[in-house]
């Protein structure tokens, strides 16, 4: 439990280390402040500007910029759809890998378009090097850019007031990649190859092995390696919480994550930019202590959901006790439940990982949530099912926060006979019911998925686990797929045309309707006038909010969930240690 508790502390302080200065540098980039990189980059973005026709001054109601967003999102779907449906008879294809099912294409660019990163496929056998470029790659920067874009508008509908005007989402689109996310990964897969993580495109190599190996009475000598350009892609795949893997095994493969550090660099990366956006919030509305208090409801609850997940793994397996296997922590193995982690990292370094994978909507593991122990996987079901708040996705956790905090504050103006108001703006009907729209979307869809899929036949015959467990791991891929996660319990067959067609809808819904439900707040609060503070407004920048907006996550958002998590982790816990 102590290297449990060293190496959180460690992470989180190296993060924090990192909010403000990146914060401020976003809000500057933002708001198209002059700040040196702006000036140095200011050619190569007037060229993107006079290619293709966009004056950046030109601002946007949000209807407007929400058919723009919808419109570039839907090009890079068919984009990145018929990159797989061609693959076979384009360039850098060493391996000729033929061309992908139209139901596996259509899931996969719904997937990566929407910063979900679901894999129902072996990348390393399916996916050329030009796919993975520049169709997958791609959509990892624009995909994270769009949620940055997202929640920016919405910040500028808080901040400024009595204007229609919200931005202008080509100039925001166009900065966020060019001057935040493209230099980031750039020294971030610098850094993983110095860590030994491959970037070529050489055709896979066979080699001869040390030892034969006899599987089914045949022997075989050989081995096929994998090659690709994979540093440049595990940058952006987490420094964009899009999650996904250049190899099946994810960040468990050795040439995705080869060591402790670079390890460390990943799980840094993943929350890098959610956390830093609650900084660029307070530091544009002008009042900072309004984003240190968003931040540290997340960081509460990322607490909490890591201290549950490594107490449950550190208690191991008493089938597997019951047998005489001693479980505890020696110096020659780390202790607890070891089954699906990857024995360089440990137990702790795998919970933490998969904690921050799904508190975020990254998706990316370095070991299998599958094989956690029941209420080890419930800390990464009920992460997502907060509604992808918990730092969350770029741009998507801070957005989804601020929809959270303005339910709180009308919660909160109910009770106190007040009308509720949040940063100087009155929150009235329209906001109300378009926040409940962008909250309840997700869980209606999880969990009309859900129901589809264990009634159907088709749903059915891609469990290979019966029972709770079963039921678990349908329960997880809608909850992934609609929260743009990507995890997987991975004993379930997705690879099918039920669950790629299923899943892409959920995917895109989950991604789109909760986006557009935000512009339209930011639209409605933009136009609002700015209350002046007076002696009965609540305080939204201390300890009394930061407890009232981790109670409307919990009650609001979760809550709804309660009696499928009975049905799947919570009586798979109680079948197997109460025998």
């Amino acid at each position: 439990m102590r290297q449990s508790l060293g190496l959180l502390a460690l992470y989180l302080a190296i993060a924090l280390i990192c909010v403000k200065p990146l914060g401020l540098y976003m809000a500057n980039v933002l708001e198209a402040r002059p700040i040196w990189p702006v000036r140095t980059g200011a050619r190569a973005e007037g060229f993107i500007y006079r290619l293709c026709g966009i004056d950046p001054a030109a601002q946007m109601s949000w209807q407007r910029y929400a058919v723009a967003l919808l419109v570039f999102n839907a090009l890079g779907t068919l984009l990145v759809y018929a990159l797989q449906r061609l693959q076979y008879w384009l360039p850098l294809n060493p391996q000729h890998f033929t061309a992908v099912s139209p139901e596996s294409s259509f899931n996969t660019a719904v997937s990566f378009v929407t910063n979900t990163n679901w894999q129902g496929y072996a990348p390393e056998s399916t996916m050329s090097y030009l796919t993975q470029m520049a169709g997958l790659a791609v959509q990892n920067f624009l995909s994270a850019a769009t949620g940055i874009v997202v929640a920016v508008a919405l910040i500028r509908g808080l901040a400024r007031h009595s204007v229609k005007a919200i931005g202008n989402f080509w100039a925001d689109l166009t900065r966020s990649t060019l001057y935040v996310l493209l230099p980031i990964a750039f020294v971030l897969a610098l850094a993983l190859v110095g860590q030994g993580v491959i970037q070529n495109l050489s055709a896979y190599k066979t080699v001869t092995m040390l030892q034969p190996v006899m599987y089914q009475n045949v022997t075989t000598q050989t081995q096929t390696l994998p090659m690709g350009p994979v540093a440049s892609q595990e940058a952006i795949k987490e420094l964009g919480t899009n999650g996904g893997g250049f190899f099946n095994a994810n960040s468990a493969h050795p040439y995705e994550n080869p060591t402790p550090l670079s390890n460390l660099l990943e799980m840094l990366a993943i929350i890098l930019i959610p956390a830093s956006l609650t900084y660029t919030f307070g530091h544009l509305v002008g009042d900072t202590r309004q984003g240190w208090a968003v931040l540290g409801a997340m960081a509460i609850l990322f607490v909490a959901l890591y201290a549950t997940c490594v107490h449950y793994e550190q208690l191991g397996n008493p089938r597997i006790a019951a047998l005489g296997v001693d479980q505890a922590a020696t110096a020659l193995q780390p202790g607890g439940n070891m089954e699906g982690k990857e024995a360089r990292f440990g137990m702790a370094d795998s919970a933490l990982f998969v904690t921050i994978a799904t508190s975020t909507s990254t998706g990316a593991v370095d070991s299998t949530p599958d094989s956690f122990t029941p209420l080890g996987g419930f800390v990464p079901l009920f992460a997502m099912m907060l509604g992808e708040v918990v730092f969350g996705g770029v741009g998507t956790g801070l957005y989804s926060m601020l929809v959270f905090a303005i339910v709180g504050v009308f919660i909160a103006g109910l009770m106190i006979g007040r009308t509720p108001e949040y940063l100087g703006k009155k929150i009235e009907s329209f906001e109300i019911k378009t926040s409940s729209i962008a909250i309840l979307v997700m869980p209606f869809i999880v969990l009309a998925g859900t129901a589809l899929a264990v009634s159907a036949a088709a749903g059915q015959a891609g469990v290979a686990n019966p029972g709770a467990h079963g039921f678990s791991e349908i329960l997880y891929a809608f909850t992934s797929a609609s929260n743009n996660n990507g995890s997987a319990f991975a004993g379930i067959s997705a690879n099918t045309v039920f669950y790629n067609t299923a899943l892409g809808l959920c995917m895109w819904v989950g991604r789109f309707w909760p986006i557009v439900a935000v512009l339209a707040i930011a639209g409605a609060l933009a136009q609002k006038k700015r209350i002046p503070v007076t002696a009965g407004t609540m305080p939204t920048n201390g300890p009394t909010f930061i407890i009232l907006l981790i109670g409307t996550v919990l009650l609001v958002g979760a809550l709804t969930f309660v009696p499928a998590l009975a049905l799947g982790p919570i009586v798979e816990h109680l079948t197997l240690w109460g025998g």
